[in-house]
């Protein structure tokens, strides 16, 4: 199969994405994702769909691929070991082993197992030389020349343990990061809005803490996140932001709190559900240095204050084809496999 063949069928397949909610197939497969997962909303659901339409336009897959030498050799079986927690979180490896001419072995999370299957037979139908490219399996993997895994830092440690002697990418826990200057338009901070609820916070490209000036009024901001007020219908969010609420104030920590999502004051960067840490910083350089230590535990920068590689607000969730995952460029990757 040619590389313009791969292109092509990849490009059908986020025309399909396009119009998919006219799709009476897709509802019944949409509905068993929702019922198996409650974070696995309608809407999210059909958010992710959307960001995978936009992103596979015949301009991003040709601007994507022409940074590369992608020739026609013996395919490599790439394994990749899903995660789950947010809608086809892992199909950016999935799209980036078969772009590159490789096999595919994927063993999905049980926690979205519906979406990525339905995709892959509708590429199949597209391309059918893709059959002999894509393979799921339940039980131990097997097989395979290389791995791409995505977990906690627990799992990071099991990974290193049997992928260890393969080469692979293993990716760990990160977070995203907003920082604000106190400049922000009403605008501004409900695209922020955006950046820390959709998918309710569980995505590494979700900002999980703030960086604010020492003397940051949070007025604005909290009008700004009732835009997102709705989000207290989920009966799952509901009951981590009580639990949550509950905890800190038995141990008497300080919260801001507009009754749907918790402030707190902490150095931390993974922030449970509904709560979104805060700190305070002296000036824009010293936090610059301190970004910088901690560049391992962060996955995006949203702010407009002119740091390096930030994101507009809005964003995080919206990546390119050429944004990697931990800053790791994953088709590089494969090509020096051969």
């Amino acid at each position: 199969m040619q590389l313009k063949q791969r292109i092509n069928a990849f490009l059908q397949l986020g025309e399909f994405l396009g119009k998919i909610e006219n799709e009476l197939e897709t509802e019944k497969i949409l509905n068993k994702a929702g019922a198996e997962n409650g974070w696995f909303t309608q809407e999210n659901i059909k958010f992710a769909l959307k960001s995978w339409a936009e992103a596979l336009s015949e301009e991003n897959l040709q601007h994507w691929v022409s940074n590369y030498k992608i020739g026609e050799t013996t395919p490599k079986t790439i394994a990749i070991v899903m995660a789950g927690n947010i809608p086809l979180v892992g199909f950016h490896d999935f799209l980036s082993v078969l772009i590159t001419g490789n096999k595919v072995l994927v063993k999905l999370s049980s926690n979205d197992k519906n979406l990525l299957p339905f995709l892959a037979n509708h590429l199949i139908s597209i391309e059918p030389d893709f059959k002999k490219y894509i393979e799921f399996t339940e039980g131990k993997l097997e097989g395979f020349d290389a791995v791409i895994a995505t977990g906690s830092n627990n799992t990071a440690r099991y990974f290193d343990y049997y992928f260890g002697k393969y080469p692979n990418i293993i990716r760990k826990n990160r977070n995203s990061i907003g920082v604000l200057n106190g400049t922000e338009t009403e605008v501004d901070l409900k695209l922020l809005a955006d950046d820390i609820f959709r998918y309710f916070g569980l995505g590494c490209r979700n900002v999980s803490k703030l960086y604010v000036p020492k003397d940051y009024d949070f007025e604005k901001f909290f009008k700004a996140m009732f835009s997102w007020k709705e989000i207290i219908h989920n009966h799952k969010y509901i009951n981590n932001y009580d639990y949550n609420k509950a905890v800190y104030l038995m141990d008497s920590f300080p919260l801001l709190d507009n009754e749907f999502m918790l402030l707190k004051e902490d150095t931390g960067f993974s922030s449970p559900i509904s709560v979104v840490f805060y700190e305070k910083y002296e000036s824009l350089e010293t936090l610059k240095k301190e970004l910088n230590l901690q560049s391992e535990n962060i996955q995006c920068v949203v702010s407009r204050t002119g740091l390096p590689n930030e994101l507009p607000f809005g964003k995080a969730q919206s990546p390119e084809l050429w944004d990697y995952a931990d800053s790791v460029d994953t088709v590089d990757f494969l090509l020096k496999l051969h």
